[in-house]
């Protein structure tokens, strides 16, 4: 890839990099403490981050709903269903510096976009609950509405065709080392994301940002 091409475009995962996402803040004070660190754990023995990545893919939470109920039983399907439909208190803030990167990105003529491997059920509450994003963003892609998701290649030429996206002028940062790669393995420049002034300083060894 040409370093010496300007950068055009940058585009964002969501959780984890524009909104700080916690499995815990939907379900803390409303299930047993114990319950919710498990089912907010790594190993969660109850497969919720299984059967949110299901919906991500694009199964609907109705059908997911029922996959949980045959194998957890009725109880744990409950608790999952609330968590889906109160799934915004999992989203507590943007990530700090967030919305100003945006902002200062678009200010300097850069486009910016969202890909995000999120249910189509549940994907409004992230606009709904910071619209400055939807304002910002000048176009997302949802993995649970098209039905792809990263880090496969469909997704990103996806974007790269709805956005008219260069390669060699895109960047895109994401907070899973596998999605970088998949960004990279179609040509674009991507970068792990740990917070937003990392984000700045990768963006500037692309002459992308002052």
């Amino acid at each position: 890839m040409n370093q010496a091409q300007p950068i055009t475009d940058v585009v964002f995962d969501f959780c984890g990099v524009l909104i700080d996402w916690q499995c815990h803040a939907a379900l803390d004070g409303h299930y047993p403490a114990e319950l919710v660190e498990k089912i907010c754990a790594d190993d969660d023995p109850y497969g919720f981050f299984r059967y949110e990545d299901d919906m991500d893919s694009g199964i609907p939470f109705t059908s997911e709903l029922e996959t949980v109920r045959r194998e957890q039983g009725d109880d744990i399907a409950n608790v999952f269903r609330y968590y889906i439909e109160h799934y915004d208190d999992a989203l507590p803030r943007l990530i700090p510096g967030a919305e100003e990167l945006l902002r200062d990105l678009r200010a300097q003529g850069i486009r910016v976009w969202g890909l995000t491997n999120w249910s189509a059920d549940t994907f409004h509450f992230a606009f709904e609950k910071f619209p400055q994003l939807d304002e910002l963003l000048q176009g997302t892609v949802v993995s649970g509405i098209e039905k792809k998701r990263k880090p496969n290649a469909d997704i990103y030429e996806l974007a790269q065709r709805r956005f008219n996206l260069t390669p060699s002028t895109t960047v895109f940062f994401d907070d899973t080392e596998k999605n970088v790669r998949g960004a990279q393995n179609v040509g674009w420049h991507a970068f792990r994301f740990t917070d937003t002034e990392q984000a700045r300083r990768d963006l500037r060894t692309l002459r992308a940002l002052r």
